[in-house]
């Protein structure tokens, strides 16, 4: 069912605004009507496309379907809040529309309680927005729709969600900091180099007899090439990066990435830390749910990131399928912890897998914390000594030249 947009007055001559779902244009106005408003704009937000199993389905273009992890984590937590209080799933679902802010977001609630209302479930209303509700929300809401216990499972989605957003901003705000410095040294390096030193060092090259110092050399013959050549140093470099993230994102340069990323000092084990994180976060939260271990080995191997890792999954998989433990092929990949291997035998031994898989998320994302936190504290002085360095040479290589002119005066 499409979303319409208002704006118009109320009966006390007040401007209002808001959004309503309706079969056309027509119906929204006598809806409005009825309620007193009088329309003065009116537009549909969320165009309605051909029919699908006797529903209809959104089409929301690019940049508006990007919703944020807080965001689906509020609305998740919302929709628990109503859903367990006993409210039925439709005007549970109503109610959540009527109080999300983000226009297309709450089009596309709209349109999921369309289809619920027609008879659809509610997990495979949510799996036709692959973008927004991921395998693993989805799976655990059909779970959470079959035993019946679908506020448990949505509150158990929300603290997901809420989780993996806080670790991926703990990330980014480690490596936003030294990645603006460099961004920002590189600009300036690249300033000096093509308008500024270009100046400085004519009255070096005015000295015909003197023989400039070998740091001077080269910071001419770096500045000239910046100068003279930095219409193709630019677009090539630019081209080297494109080239390098279109390689590691192939099919064929992808697990070369992965694996030696996972082998880089300091950033692999950080990385293996995350990736152990996620994989035992999401399998504890999916097996809680009542998701059968086979689906949720297939949902996992998604979350961890790494072909390598997703790999070791994968292999896993098959072994438990055929009857094997779920720590043996762990244990013999080499790729996860011995401390993890050990907690999953554990846990396949007492009945209380999802507990310990729980006890190592929590135990990891402290260690992923400090490492960060660690990061951090590296980070800042290493650029500071590079920036240094960088001023240094160029600080030198001017002056030496100076001092031997002085001299010779």
């Amino acid at each position: 069912m499409p979303v319409f947009a208002y704006k118009g007055y109320n009966a006390q001559g007040r401007v209002v605004s808001g959004t309503k779902d309706a079969d056309n244009d027509k119906a929204i106005k006598l809806v409005l009507r009825r309620d007193g408003v009088f329309v003065t704009e009116l537009r549909e937000t969320g165009p309605a496309t051909k029919k699908d199993t006797g529903s209809k389905k959104l089409e929301i273009k690019l940049f508006a379907e990007r919703v944020s992890s807080q965001e689906l984590a509020v609305a998740t937590r919302q929709l628990a809040t109503l859903v367990g209080a006993g409210i039925p799933l439709v005007d549970a679902l109503g109610a959540l529309v009527e109080q999300l802010e983000h226009e297309h977001f709450r089009a596309v609630w709209s349109d999921v309680k369309q289809r619920v209302n027609e008879g659809a479930g509610f997990g495979d209303s949510l799996g036709t927005y692959p973008k927004i509700f991921s395998g693993l929300f989805v799976n655990m809401v059909r779970a959470g729709e079959t035993s019946g216990a679908l506020d448990i499972v949505l509150n158990r989605l929300a603290d997901f969600t809420e989780s993996q957003a806080e670790l991926r901003s703990k990330i980014f705000a480690t490596m936003f900091y030294p990645i603006i410095m460099m961004c920002m040294a590189a600009a300036v390096t690249g300033v000096l180099f093509t308008f500024v030193i270009p100046k400085i060092t004519k009255i070096f090259e005015a000295q015909k007899n003197a023989v400039l110092p070998l740091p001077t050399q080269a910071l001419i013959l770096i500045s000239a090439f910046a100068k003279d050549y930095w219409f193709v140093a630019l677009p090539t470099f630019i081209l080297a990066i494109v080239g390098f993230n279109r390689f590691i994102h192939s099919e064929r340069g992808r697990p070369w990435w992965d694996r030696f990323v996972l082998k880089v000092p300091v950033f692999g084990s950080l990385v293996r830390m995350i990736a152990v994180t996620r994989f035992s976060k999401t399998l504890a939260t999916l097996l809680g749910a009542g998701v059968p271990v086979l689906t949720a080995f297939d949902i996992v191997k998604n979350v961890v990131q790494n072909t390598v890792l997703a790999g070791v999954i994968d292999t896993a998989r098959d072994c438990v399928k055929e009857g094997e433990t779920i720590a043996a092929p762990f244990k013999r990949s080499g790729e996860f912890p011995p401390i993890v291997v050990h907690m999953i035998a554990v846990g396949e031994k007492s009945g209380q897998l999802e507990e310990m898989l729980n006890n190592v998320a929590h135990a990891y994302e402290v260690q992923v914390d400090a490492r960060l936190r660690a990061l951090t504290s590296i980070l800042e002085p290493v650029m500071i000594i590079f920036l240094g360095v960088v001023v240094a040479f160029i600080v030198f290589s001017i002056l030496l030249p100076m001092l031997q002119i002085s001299s010779f005066a």
